[in-house]
């Protein structure tokens, strides 16, 4: 898709130590940090305010944006900013944005209106999408074949650990000092990120569409114009279906067990998280010793055949020993999956298009978890849990004969400079 560059298999330390990858961990950290501001953070303060439960339902939908955010990329590919190059600029931009926002909220009142927070939190998730069209464009650009299971490892580090701190920093402060110096701390912390995007190498990619257009229709004829395009496609849309289904009721099920809704916090907390950490650094680490395509079916197959721990539990009723066996191995092996879904993702960008054709494909990758609530529903409903268990391990069956299927061009673009 993009023009062939012969690499070198680097040692992994070499990898490890290359300045980019504190960057990419840095930036992951920048993109992951407004996430839980608009989010779990933005339903404490309104629950604090007396703010109906329907109310606070309503105000999730403010997160929209992030899931329309390739109808704009193009525009980050067509018009860069005239500062730090193509894509720091865009990142700085928006980092600088954010904190203004974000700092808007200090002087907002659940109590007085709810229409200026609202705008508020919409602005604030426009802008961490729009960073998080050059964040990931600079990662596709910057990472080679053999960097990209780690840049996508570091990213998610950066990610998950910025939207714990944000939330922790929220909730903390707010309590003790209450959320006008809460948000005004955070404005701070996300201004700080700057100094990340300045100091962050540069992409060396200086290319420029020539028109709006060529923005938005190159890099789709670039997607689509080869015969395996959309079989690659169908790995992007389907590698995750198994485990978006099997963790889309994943607190329910944890209840109908019988774990109480405070223990089902610290599991979320203590294992959920940790394990997806965990996970995400594994498969970064072992993807360089694989490659792309070894990873994509070893993770994938794991990722599959993890999900069937979730029977054992269901059949066992509440068992600590299964619950934390089953939470820890099925989400360690799921992060390793999305690190090898990102890396795909990944080498499909040009380098030309990346904004673009980078925010399109998450957004494909996405649509499981956002599209699969009824049918998980319907089937955790009349085929109870065990059977709900085994359609998620069916479900992944698909995606993982996409990747068989596309093997010798998964493993040609392993070898191409994404």
């Amino acid at each position: 898709m993009s023009a062939p560059r012969a690499t070198g298999q680097p040692r992994l330390r070499e990898v490890l130590a290359s300045p980019k990858m504190l960057a990419i961990l840095l930036l992951g950290a920048a993109s992951g940090f407004p996430n839980q501001i608009t989010e779990s953070a933005l339903q404490a303060w309104l629950k604090d305010a007396g703010a109906t439960n329907t109310t606070i339902g309503v105000m999730s939908y403010v997160a929209l944006p992030y899931l329309l955010k390739f109808l704009w990329a193009p525009f980050i590919d067509r018009y860069p900013l005239p500062l730090l190059g193509r894509r720091r600029g865009w990142m700085l931009a928006m980092q600088a944005a954010l904190a203004a926002a974000i700092a808007l909220f200090a002087l907002q009142s659940p109590g007085v209106s709810l229409a200026p927070i609202a705008a508020c939190a919409v602005a604030i998730v426009f802008f961490s999408a729009t960073q998080d069209i050059a964040i990931d464009a600079y990662r596709a650009d910057v990472s080679l074949p053999s960097e990209r299971g780690l840049a996508a490892a570091a990213a998610n580090l950066g990610y998950r650990s910025a939207s714990w701190i944000a939330l922790a920093v929220a909730l903390v402060v707010a309590d003790h000092f209450g959320w006008r110096p809460a948000f005004l701390i955070l404005a701070v912390i996300m201004l700080l990120f700057g100094v990340a995007t300045v100091r962050a190498p540069t992409t060396h990619n200086t290319y420029q569409p020539r028109s709006l257009s060529e923005s938005v229709l190159e890099p789709l004829r670039e997607l689509l114009g080869t015969p395996s395009a959309l079989t690659l496609l169908g790995v992007v849309l389907l590698f995750k279906v198994g485990d978006a289904f099997a963790n889309k009721l994943f607190t329910p099920f944890m209840m109908d067990v019988g774990f109480s809704k405070t223990e089902v916090g610290i599991i979320v907390k203590a294992l959920f998280t940790a394990s997806s950490l965990a996970g995400s650094v594994l498969g970064g680490v072992l993807m360089v010793r694989l490659g792309l395509l070894r990873s994509m079916l070893a993770f994938g197959v794991l990722q599959a055949v993890s999900n069937l721990l979730y029977c054992a539990l269901a059949l066992a009723g509440k068992s600590w020993p299964i619950m934390v066996a089953a939470v820890t191995i099925e989400h360690v092996a799921a992060a390793m999956g999305g690190i090898a879904l990102v890396a795909l993702i990944m080498a499909l960008c040009d380098v030309r298009y990346s904004a673009f054709q980078y925010a399109l494909l998450s957004v494909l990758a996405l649509l499981p978890r956002y599209s699969l609530g009824y049918p998980a529903g319907w089937t955790a409903d009349h085929g109870g849990w065990y059977t709900y268990y085994v359609m998620s391990f069916v479900l992944a069956l698909p995606g993982l004969a996409m990747v068989w299927l596309t093997r010798r061009k998964i493993d040609a673009l392993d070898k191409l400079r994404g």
